[in-house]
């Protein structure tokens, strides 16, 4: 960025055969009448097709004229982000694109219910959380983006160890990520953004390999009070194919503590093969929206803030949402007929 330029802040809110040409009429003194041929179509270069597959819907020259003004954006410092440092230009030009080879390409994700995800207007997506690394939730982000019909951001709630990590926080803070507190949460939801939170946090993500599928505890159900508060539906999202990318089968917790990680995991490839380890299976995931659970009726400004402190009603839809997703794990494993296909 130049010297005194600064990014603008933006508030939140069968194949047919061909013809064949007609033989040569022969010569009888008089000029012959020219034919026509018919010549086949040049074919598309396959590469051609592939890199405009991964970048949506842009041809390759609109690809090039967006990468240009982006590093003009750059430069001047004409671009956009929001009170919490979210900046879409960077995520759309620099971020999303490698997460999106991933998807398509790695772990092939296929996603189901993106009808419940309301077109506009805030809600609250809650997923389960597993493998080790939180890849899912990326792929999930990914998956709101790219299918949802008004290619909408998921604004993910992520643990504090994210925003202490040196550039990983900042980066974070870039593609739309805030702290997993309550304030930031109802912020985001009462300005109409769709916000996802993994409520199992580091216990899900880092359960052992025997307990896949199998969901932790969803912590004191802050994220129902948020949704409560600022009356916005929940939708259920469960995750299938996780699991299986570092099947973690130990923990080394004396490394743990050294590094002031939650666990260090110990997979049949990690840390035995050094950085080859950290390479994730290609396994298939499937991720699902589920029915959205209306908290309309509690919208009222009084009637929100009581619901929201109310132990047994928290708890009840807490338990109501958690269910629905193990419910929805267990159907897609049933369905699925191989972890890598």
């Amino acid at each position: 960025m130049t010297e005194g330029a600064e990014a603008r802040i933006i508030p939140l809110h069968g194949r047919d055969r061909q013809a064949q040409p007609e033989p040569p009429a022969r010569s009888t003194g008089a000029a012959a009448e020219p034919t026509d041929t018919v010549l086949p179509l040049p074919q598309r270069p396959a590469a051609a097709d592939e890199a405009e597959h991964l970048l949506g819907a842009e041809s390759l020259p609109e690809a090039l004229v967006r990468a240009l003004e982006f590093v003009r954006n750059r430069l001047t410092g004409d671009y956009p982000v929001d009170e919490f440092g979210f900046d879409p230009e960077l995520t759309e030009m620099l971020l999303l694109p490698p997460l999106r080879l991933l998807y398509r390409k790695w772990f092939r994700v296929s996603t189901h219910g993106v009808h419940n995800l309301p077109l506009d207007g805030g809600a609250l997506v809650v997923c389960n959380h597993s493998g080790v690394l939180p890849l899912d939730s990326l792929m999930t982000a990914l998956a709101v983006h790219d299918e949802h019909p008004h290619r909408r951001y998921l604004r993910m709630l992520g643990a504090d160890l994210v925003f202490r990590t040196p550039m990983l926080g900042a980066l974070a803070r870039k593609s739309g990520q805030t702290l997993a507190c309550n304030p930031d949460a109802e912020r985001l939801l009462r300005s109409g953004e769709l916000v996802g939170v993994w409520p199992e946090g580091f216990k899900g993500v880092g359960k052992p390999f025997s307990s896949r599928y199998k969901l932790q505890r969803f912590g004191r159900g802050g994220f129902v009070s948020a949704a409560l508060r600022t009356g916005v539906p929940i939708v259920p999202c469960s995750i299938v194919g996780a699991e299986e990318i570092y099947p973690k089968i130990g923990d080394i917790k004396p490394l743990a503590r050294l590094f002031g990680l939650p666990y260090f995991p110990v997979t049949p490839f990690f840390p035995l093969l050094g950085p080859l380890g950290a390479i994730p299976l290609p396994t298939k995931w499937q991720i699902e929206f589920g029915e959205p659970i209306s908290t309309a009726e509690l919208a009222t400004e009084d009637l929100a803030a009581e619901a929201a402190e109310d132990p047994m009603l928290v708890f009840n839809l807490t338990d109501q949402v958690r269910e629905s997703i193990q419910q929805a794990l267990y159907r897609r494993l049933a369905q699925r007929t191989g972890v890598f296909r």
